[in-house]
């Protein structure tokens, strides 16, 4: 369990704009009290009773008022002299003094400060905030009614207002649409688009952009990213075998659904609990692959029910991270030290998850696929067709061996003829007393002799004497034969998605310290209790807890989403910490606009799209990113939304940014994953055995330069061009942003952007003109806007200095102008091609280029 330390700057803000001086107002305890006590205290005076500190509980009123072990009261409201608490805080004792110093957690004096002022007004207690069902607030009255567009406009501008600032102007046009461009579709605007934009004077010219962006099929691309990382979803299975797997499938369910705006009830309530649907049609077990894309091993020395364990494991912490924001792992082992949760919270929940038919293995080969049941078999018309064709082939060779057969007809007859003189082909003797038998005058024989004359001569009829068994071996053969490639089909080509199904009941235990083999009481599904319970009459199992977190009174599903859907438009959640929401979870400075978007998200009926268009059309979103120098210092990480966020773009849009300028792109939807560029033998390390083949092959033609969405994950080593990228191996739903000199080395020397700025170049020199034509028609494919003066006259110096580094290194640049696999075009100039090729590269890497403005 780690220690979130709350940063000192949301205090800040959140002091500013509760009153000139914290000590002078009345205090708040989520805002003011609990990050105190739960930073500093709750970890041993908390909820988790194996690891609390002298019988004393200070995360409820009852605990800090009651007496503790010691017969002290920490907390006597009203009075601080008698209150322990207060005492131990001020104390100058070491052995007296709270926290104590083996604790590492110091009060400032402010803090220490506040506690007392607090025990004096009372004391009081509240829910946190979080486990309260949100309500839609009243929008706040403003000065500048101007300036707003739609609500959302109004909550951010009264904060704006009382913290003294004014909101930033809106940003120009051309920023505006590549802003929007990327943060709905993941793709640069081309210069048309801006163009058309700019020169658009009507009224809703905007609206109508947003418009067409939400109805373009790259927006369901672009809004998978970030659910793949909360879904850990990869290509295989990780560990040492690392297995290959059909997951795609589900990865492209996931775009269709965001592209149909699939109401965000269903698109998890199928996720969860698809194959509990009444009647699920292949769509709805294909959703539920999403509790499959956990890490699978399929090592040799793997305990298997130890790894069914830990797999579910991993369902819990995910779904309990992807839909309430809670960090239910940390309730695995023992009752979490923080949150209301407790260990039959946890198994509870687990419960659910534990009656599907798995092993807790990978399956096995021949061959790269490690695929475990249960799965869906979902052929493609292609090969469904094949398949067909051959079993019909089979078929028909069983029908003509049946049809010369007619054994019992021909038996008969053969056995009237048979004499005691019969003869065996190869003149072995008759076995056992046939002979003796047959000795015997057929009228005379006993039933009894009849019937094992019958019996063996059968078993000597059909190998030795019947005329049809050539025939009949020859169809038999030939159906064995299409059997074995329609089963190589099915296992080596036919997608078999890992998905959930309830079908071999099991019992749920808690278990000690979260050990496998260490199971205590029985426990069966709950929901967490401190959570609104589900109906009575709810299905007690994955589809009831599906249900469940959509249900009016849930505090925690819709602001959990919100809060993820706001921080694709700006970089960072209203509650930064998205993967918590618990007591250690970060207090928002926006909750009245947290909370009056939440109830707007279930009211208008879990519409994404819905969402998207609301923030996407606020005077928030569309304003300038500039910082001035008093925002600057007044509010560095910008809480009050006076500006817009400007951030790094992901690598992955980066990457298909790139492709897309040189026109390399293949804008193809899903489909099986591919492999771009890769370093030389990056899978080399998994090669420790000799079982399979881990040699990366670069795919050929457009498949090369397909969305990044579509590159192969392979989860124990995921692509090496996509920087800050999760390693799909947890779920991860808070996007990070590290700065290191391998990203400068990846968007300057990858194959992918040196190609891309090859291509780009050519057409830029094709497309005729001087140098400065040519440098505008690339840093338009780039950024879509035209260069301004200064930055033409930049490019320009930077054109003429590589002309002649490559003027005077004739190989240097036939180097350059093959980069790739890419036709080359062998009519330009190499000197003057290579030298574009690197400002192109130039272009792509400059800050703006690499920056969601």
């Amino acid at each position: 369990m780690f220690f979130l330390r709350r940063p000192l700057h949301t205090v800040c803000i959140l002091a500013l704009l509760s009153a000139p001086g914290a000590l002078a107002a009345t205090l708040d305890f989520n805002r003011d009290i609990r990050p105190i006590l739960s930073d500093n205290c709750f970890q041993c005076h908390g909820q988790d009773a194996s690891k609390r500190k002298g019988e004393l509980r200070l995360d409820t009123r009852e605990g800090a008022v009651g007496k503790a072990e010691s017969g002290e009261i920490a907390v006597v409201p009203g009075k601080p002299a008698a209150s322990a608490l207060v005492a131990r805080i001020f104390s100058k004792d070491k052995d007296e003094q709270m926290p104590p110093a083996k604790a590492n957690r110091t009060l400032t004096a402010e803090q220490k400060a506040v506690l007392k002022k607090w025990v004096a007004e009372g004391a009081e207690y509240q829910a946190h905030w979080a486990f309260v069902a949100p309500v839609r607030a009243a929008l706040p009255a403003v000065k500048r009614a101007d300036w707003v567009r739609n609500p959302i406009d109004r909550f951010v501008l009264a904060k704006i207002e009382a913290g003294g600032l004014q909101p930033s102007p809106e940003a120009d046009r051309p920023t505006l649409i590549r802003r929007l461009t990327l943060d709905l579709t993941g793709l640069q605007p081309t210069p048309e688009e801006v163009d058309a934009f700019v020169a658009d004077t009507k009224p809703d010219a905007y609206e109508r952009v947003v418009e067409r962006l939400l109805a373009s099929p790259n927006h369901g691309e672009r809004m998978a990213l970030p659910w793949l990382d909360a879904a850990r979803y990869a290509d295989s299975n990780g560990f040492q075998q690392d297995g290959d797997t059909y997951q795609w499938v589900w990865r492209d369910w996931v775009v269709r659904a965001l592209n149909a705006d699939m109401p965000f009830d269903r698109f998890s309530i199928e996720q969860l609990a698809g194959d509990l649907l009444p009647t699920p049609t292949n769509d709805q077990l294909i959703a539920t692959a999403f509790n499959r894309n956990h890490l699978l091993s399929g090592e040799g020395g793997a305990i298997a029910e130890e790894q069914r364990f830990v797999a579910m494991f991993d369902r819990v912490d995910t779904t309990a991270t992807n839909w309430l924001g809670l960090t239910m792992a940390c309730a695995q082992c023992h009752d979490h030290k923080y949150d209301p949760l407790t260990q039959r919270d946890f198994y509870g929940l687990l419960h659910a998850f534990n009656q599907v038919s798995e092993s807790g293995m990978a399956g096995g080969g021949p061959g790269p696929k490690r695929v475990a049941a249960p799965f869906v078999e979902l052929p493609t018309e292609e090969q469904a067709k094949r398949i067909a064709a051959l079993e019909e082939k089979a078929a028909k060779a069983d029908a003509e061996g049946k049809n010369k057969e007619t054994l019992e007809k021909d038996f008969a007859a053969w056995m009237a003829t048979v004499t005691p003189e019969l003869k065996r082909p190869k003149d072995q003797p008759l076995p056992g007393n046939l002979g003796e038998l047959l000795k015997v005058a057929p009228d005379a024989r006993t039933a009894e002799q009849k019937a094992e004359l019958e019996k063996g001569l059968r078993a000597l009829y059909e190998p030795e004497f019947w005329p049809g068994k050539a025939a009949r071996e020859a169809a038999a053969k030939t159906a064995e034969a299409v059997r074995k490639e329609i089963a190589g089909i099915k296992r080596n080509e036919v997608p078999r998605v890992m998905v959930m199904r309830d079908d071999k009941p099991r019992e749920t235990s808690i278990l000690d310290r979260g050990g496998y083999l260490s199971p205590k009481e029985k426990v069966g599904f709950a929901t967490p209790a401190f959570l609104p319970a589900p109906p009575a009459d709810a299905p007690k199992n994955r589809l009831g807890f599906a249900q469940w977190l959509f249900a009016p009174e849930h505090p925690l599903t819709a602001r959990v989403q919100v809060n993820r859907i706001w921080q694709i438009f700006f970089g960072a959640g209203l509650v930064r910490t998205a993967e918590d929401f618990g007591v250690q979870s970060e207090m928002p400075v926006q909750q009245e606009l947290l909370d009056w978007m939440a109830v707007e998200f279930r009211e208008r009926g879990w519409s994404m799209k819905q969402m998207h268009r609301l923030i996407a059309t606020s005077a928030t979103y569309r304003q300038s990113s500039r910082v001035t120098r008093e925002l600057l210092q007044r509010d560095p990480e910008n809480r009050l939304l006076a500006r817009a966020s400007r951030f790094r773009a992901p690598s992955m849009v980066l990457r298909d940014v790139a492709l897309a300028a040189s026109g390399l792109l293949d804008r193809r939807i899903g489909g099986a994953p591919v492999y771009p560029y890769q370093p030389d033998a990056i899978w080399e390390s998994l090669a420790i055995t000799k079982e399979r083949d881990f040699t990366y092959r670069p795919s050929t033609g457009a498949d090369l330069y397909r969305r990044s969405l579509y590159t192969f994950w392979r989860r124990t080593i995921g692509p090496a061009n996509m920087f800050d990228a999760s390693n799909r191996q947890t779920c991860r739903v808070r996007q990070t942003a590290t700065s290191t000199p391998l990203h400068a080395l990846t968007t300057l020397n990858d194959p992918t952007w040196a190609e891309a700025s090859r291509v780009l170049a050519a057409h830029a020199i094709e497309a005729g003109g001087d140098a400065d034509a040519q440098l505008t028609f690339a840093f338009r494919r780039v950024f879509g806007r035209k260069p301004a003066d200064r930055d033409l006259a930049a490019l320009r110096r930077a054109l003429e200095k590589q002309r002649a580094i490559y003027q005077a290194d004739p190989k240097a640049a036939a180097e350059v102008v093959t980069i790739g696999t890419a036709p080359v075009q062998p009519n330009l100039k190499a000197p003057e091609h290579a030298a574009l090729t690197a400002v192109c590269l130039a272009i792509f890497n400059l800050d703006s280029a690499l920056t969601r403005e």
